[in-house]
């Protein structure tokens, strides 16, 4: 007769598990094994040169042999300045330490010297009141203070009036060390009324070109056509099918009679516009197709994809030059300009990527985003571009993509942005409203919010599209309530009537 086997619960299984194992291996572990000198260094050396390259080469503590000749009249403050045995940091960058932006180094600012410790003692007792701590304890500055200060007054002023600057008082010497940030006023720009609303298509708007000689426009939609409007009477000229799903992307060729289009079909058609007619495919994206852009120069297209790619296309022999992948998310938008970088592209990922059109390769990644980036637009004039996200709208210089500033206050999905040689920047977002910014200043002047044509649903209320004409007199949107707006500049406003509401906020800085 077999003998009933003894349950136990989990818990008890699992400790007795725990403890076995502890007896099997405390006799290893217990051991101290001796350091291998050999080893430890080859491991911070690779440790030093994975983390800590970037930084390595930077300038060296040198100690001073030459005494700086004093003056017999020099008081204790201004010695402090001048002690042999302290150190010199050598200034090898663009701006003097600790100084912030726009300070360029000069003969004057070559070495920097920090106050001794005597000389923090003796500058917190010539420091105005105003300048104190607010600690009641505290009758003096704070270290950190002196030690700004110091760096300050000796860049700005030789050493003999440095002592007179703080005995004046401390007006002056905050006007000095604590200049205010100034805010350049913003252009004015008259507002944008609506003007006239298009309807035709079936289903939602998602593209818009305007041809090079401004006659016509066209816009593609999610009822999958192609319909090319009169500019000037808004009638309809002309509808293309081909597309056997949404059409996302239409682009006119200013050097051939070509009209470019892709869809989230996977296809990128050529249109012959003298004849109506698709004469080319572009295959090979492995998902829906989002965006496109002719280069302003050579015979290339380049079109970006849900397949986290975008693809460089002769426009004559279709060949596939370049497939850029780096992205990790859908390609959303993508954008193309003569000078370097000659690419642009804004990704699902939250990041835009400026690429080496000859190479095929990444130049530089921008990471700022936190969201989505759906669009990105050229400046006409200037060597800059915006992009839009869910987060911000932001700004950047070419050729590297060095941020300039957030355009903050549009809190929605922007799909589109368009910009003008005026300096006005238009944001589309998906709740259907529109902002309008000062370019230079990220001063939002205006914002529309345009009703929901009839027999749409309210929740369409989106802006998908919106650009400028070649005059740059007509703004055309393409909408989720099936139709094309076109707005223009309300020719009866003045600067009188339109005041600048505008409150310079101290607060505003710079950011990531």
């Amino acid at each position: 007769m077999t003998e009933d086997v003894q349950k136990h619960s989990v818990h008890t299984l699992v400790f007795r598990s725990l403890k076995r194992t502890h007896d099997m291996f405390v006799s290893d572990q217990a051991k101290s094994i001796a350091l291998d000198e050999e080893s430890h260094k080859l491991k911070m050396a690779v440790k030093l040169k994975a983390d800590y390259n970037a930084v390595l080469h930077m300038p060296i503590l040198k100690e001073s042999k030459d005494r700086i000749p004093q003056p017999p009249s020099s008081m204790q403050t201004q010695q402090s300045y001048t002690q042999p045995d302290e150190p010199e940091y050598m200034i090898t960058g663009t701006h003097a330490y600790p100084s912030g932006p726009g300070v360029a180094l000069t003969k004057g600012t070559k070495l920097h010297r920090n106050p001794s410790d005597a000389g923090v003692h003796s500058m917190a007792l010539a420091l105005p009141p105003s300048q104190a701590s607010q600690d009641s304890s505290r009758t003096a500055a704070s270290v950190s203070d002196i030690h700004r200060h110091a760096g300050a007054t000796e860049r700005s002023h030789p050493p003999s009036s440095a002592l007179s600057m703080m005995d004046g008082g401390g007006t002056r010497n905050n006007s000095l060390i604590r200049r205010a940030a100034i805010m350049p006023k913003p252009q004015w720009h008259p507002p944008w009324k609506l003007f006239r609303v298009i309807s035709g298509h079936l289903g939602w708007v998602r593209s818009i070109a305007v041809e090079p000689g401004n006659q016509w426009f066209v816009t593609g939609s999610a009822d999958r056509t192609i319909k090319i409007w009169d500019l000037a009477s808004g009638k309809l000229k002309l509808s293309l099918t081909g597309h056997i799903s949404t059409v996302r992307g239409v682009a006119v060729s200013s050097r051939s009679p070509y009209l470019f289009s892709c869809g989230e079909d996977k296809q990128v058609k050529c249109w012959d516009l003298e004849y109506n007619k698709v004469i080319r495919h572009y295959h090979g994206h492995l998902s829906a197709v989002y965006d496109l852009d002719l280069h302003p120069t050579i015979d290339v297209l380049v079109t970006c994809s849900r397949d986290a790619t975008a693809r460089v296309w002769d426009i004559r022999s279709k060949a596939n030059a370049h497939t850029l992948t780096g992205h990790t998310n859908t390609v959303a938008t993508v954008r193309c300009q003569a000078a370097e970088p000659q690419i642009i592209t804004g990704s699902h990922d939250s990041t835009i990527r400026l690429w080496d059109l000859i190479a095929g390769k990444t130049r530089a990644t921008l990471t700022n985003h936190k969201k989505s980036v759906r669009t990105v637009v050229l400046h006409p004039r200037q060597y800059t571009f915006a992009s839009g996200s869910a987060d911000n709208i932001k700004q950047w210089m070419f050729p590297d993509g060095k941020f300039i500033q957030n355009l903050s206050g549009h809190n929605a999905i922007i799909n589109t942005l368009a910009v003008n040689s005026d300096g006005v920047l238009v944001s589309g977002a998906d709740n259907g409203t529109i902002h309008m910014w000062d370019w230079r200043t990220g001063y939002n002047f205006q914002r529309i919010h345009a009703a929901v044509q009839p027999g749409s649903l309210d929740s369409e209320s989106g802006i998908f599209a919106c650009l400028f004409d070649k005059s740059e007199s007509r703004l055309i949107t393409a909408e989720a309530d099936k139709t094309i707006k076109v707005y223009k500049e309300d020719d009866t406003a003045t600067e009188e009537s339109h005041p600048i509401n505008w409150k310079p906020d101290i607060l505003k800085r710079k950011r990531f």
